[in-house]
């Protein structure tokens, strides 16, 4: 289980290693054609009983740490990297629900 850290402002979020592997590409595709986007997941523990959700503004200028806890790489699927960015640009925002 991986770590995303956004602005050092909220505990990391943890999403599996394949997954973080996959949404990295992504993240670093549109930050680095300057693209800002709205990113969402729910909130709380895993497992624990919340229904509330957070969202925030990524923008290229603001410190992200992606950490994937194992010693390869994961091995990425290039039509789920597609899925992913047609689902973000279709509606300006990346729900990690759904990938």
């Amino acid at each position: 289980m991986g770590r995303l850290e956004y602005n050092s402002s909220r505990p990391p979020i943890e999403v599996e290693d394949e997954t973080l592997a996959h949404l990295k590409v992504v993240i670093a595709t549109k930050l680095r054609r300057q693209e800002s986007f709205m990113m969402t997941w729910p909130a709380g523990a895993a497992g624990a009983d919340h229904h509330s959700r957070l969202t925030v503004w990524m923008h290229p200028s603001i410190p992200l740490i992606i950490e994937i806890d194992t010693d390869k790489s994961p091995s990425l699927d290039p039509h789920r990297i597609e899925r992913m960015m047609g689902n973000l640009n279709s509606r300006g925002e990346l729900i990690l629900d759904d990938l």
